[in-house]
């Protein structure tokens, strides 16, 4: 896996290539120390992307042909590296821009709906393919996948395995946009812009806030909704908007 840093942007990569960028257990707490690791304080956003032709096939599965010695091992392997990304990913303050450059099937599909934002090459395919090997969706896709495409489409996803174009993934709300392959940078840049003109720590309040609340009962989400909401107000992000907008000016946000 490749990381490096552009100014405020830490940019994240799959890097093995010739294997189609599968995810070993080993990447996978990689990825979810270097998510865990980034601060609000030093970055606006996280762009998470593939090196040549696909995103990510999902999990390396020579790896997966060692069994484990027995089911309570098998059970600490999946936590401590698929299920950290999963944690990683969703408490992580810094939105995360999915630049999906190819194939994203498996695990790799289940990342991209982890993402807070996606945009994915036109000529991309998606698959929850876990069944096509006798697996269930992991990497949190039986979580994310009925909340962000619904519970029937999910199932259907998820039950036959079946490959999809990225014009239907955007239907399905499984990424924000399909775009041509030689505009994909572009986009993602024109959304990484707009990022920097926001304040980073609002986002991570809006994004926790979004996330803890999708299993709470309305007045539950109410609540925490109502003190979130005092914490932004005692904010410098909203004292400098409140300032800016009487002003009539643009807003310059430390983060």
């Amino acid at each position: 896996m490749h990381v490096d840093s552009d100014d405020d942007i830490l940019r994240i990569a799959f890097d093995r290539p010739a294997a189609l960028n599968a995810v070993t257990k080993e990447i996978a707490a990689t990825l979810a120390d270097t998510i865990e690791d980034a601060s609000p304080d030093e970055y606006d956003a996280i762009v998470l992307t593939g090196e040549g032709d696909a995103f990510s096939a999902g999990g390396d599965l020579e790896a997966l042909a060692e069994q484990p010695a027995s089911a309570r091992e098998a059970y600490t392997e999946v936590e401590e590296s698929f299920g950290r990304v999963v944690e990683a990913m969703l408490e992580c303050p810094v939105p995360i821009v999915a630049k999906v450059n190819g194939d994203a099937v498996g695990a790799g599909l289940s990342i991209v709906a982890l993402a807070d934002i996606a945009y994915a090459a036109a000529d991309a395919t998606f698959s929850c393919a876990f069944v096509r090997i006798g697996l269930v969706p992991d990497t949190g896709g039986t979580f994310m996948l009925p909340h962000i495409v619904g519970l029937r489409a999910a199932k259907k996803l998820a039950f036959t395995g079946e490959f999809f174009d990225a014009e239907r993934a955007a239907d399905l709300d499984l990424i924000n946009e399909a775009v041509p392959s030689e505009d994909l940078d572009d986009r993602v840049d024109e959304t990484l812009e707009q990022l920097r003109e926001r304040p980073t720590e609002i986002i991570g309040l809006m994004k926790g806030a979004m996330h803890e609340n999708m299993a709470r009962h309305w007045s539950e989400a109410l609540d925490h909704e109502n003190l979130l909401q005092v914490q932004a107000r005692t904010s410098d992000a909203h004292a400098e908007g409140v300032a800016a907008f009487l002003e009539d000016r643009e807003p310059e946000f430390d983060a």
